[in-house]
Formats: structure tokens, sequence, C-alpha cells
């Protein structure tokens, strides 16, 4: 499954795998942040911007937000950040789900696509708004001058590392 899945998102960049991908994002159940949700890296509520809220729940049903896919994306890569939430390996994600900018649904973060480069930034700075299909996350690049669609396996640390400014 995990090839099959590197292999859809290699092709995800054209309009005919974005077809294959579709059937791979789902609405799934809403996100139940309260006002008092914090996010797990940048430690600031995710209520204020609902657009940009993700969630990974790991295989202990434990549940972390985060304020926007760069920040979730962020730990993804890299969980020895917070070596507290104990995270060694993929295995340890259960569910990982972000936020549909325009519809404000919950989708599998692994089936979006995000937009890098938008005159549109959240709470965390620049970052990659998530979207349900390629031509929504491309009519959104077009309109707020984004660079470049991508799906979630093209994103590379390195781009991470950039919106943060540490590079």
């Amino acid at each position: 499954m995990k090839n099959l899945l590197i292999i859809i998102a290699l092709l995800s960049t054209t309009l005919s795998a974005s077809q294959v991908l579709k059937k791979y994002v789902q609405e799934v159940k809403k996100m139940d942040f309260t006002k008092d949700t914090f996010g797990l890296m940048r430690n600031t509520k995710v209520y204020k911007n609902p657009s940009w809220v993700c969630k990974i729940t790991l295989s202990n049903n434990k549940t972390y937000f985060f304020v926007s896919p760069k920040s979730m994306i962020e730990f993804y890569n890299n969980p020895s950040l917070r070596p507290d939430v104990g995270v060694k390996s993929e295995e340890d994600f259960k569910q990982i789900l972000v936020t549909d900018f325009n519809t404000l649904k919950a989708l599998n973060a692994k089936g979006a696509f995000y937009v890098y480069g938008a005159n549109i930034i959240s709470s965390a700075g620049d970052d990659l708004p998530a979207f349900s299909s390629y031509e929504e996350a491309e009519h959104f690049s077009k309109k707020h001058n984004g660079k470049r669609v991508m799906s979630f396996y093209e994103i590379p640390p390195a781009l991470i590392s950039l919106l943060n400014g540490k590079i």
C-alpha cells in the first residue's frame, strides 16, 4: 500500500493523476478541537484559524493538533523535535488530517494537495494551504500568486525549513 501511495504521489502533478488521487481524498470525522486546544509545535490556539487546522492521531490514540499544514509536516518529518510525544516510526501515525482551505472539511493529509508560495499566510507565517483536489489547489494558486501545487509526498523537508526561515 505504501508503495502504491508513493507511485501515485509521484504522478500527482499531472491532471490525470489528480483523478486517481481524488478517490484517496475522503472527508473524515470532523476535527474535534475546542477553544482551549493548542497546537503542538507553535503552542497557540488552533480555533482562531480553522481553515489551517491539522490533526495527527497516533496508534496509541493520542491526538495532537497543529495550527497549519507546515507545522504538522514539520513534526511528521522530524518527530524528534517533540520527543515527549513518543513517535518512533512511521507506524506510530494512525491518521493524519488537514483542513480543506475552501470547505473546512477534514481531509486525509496524504491525499490532499498543497499550494506553495501563495500570498495568503497562516498564523505560522508562510504556509501550505490544503485542498481536496489538484484543480481546486491550482485555482487557488492562480488567484493568490502561488508558485506550485504539490502532493503530500512532494513536499521536501527543506521546503518546510525554508518556510520557517531556517534556510
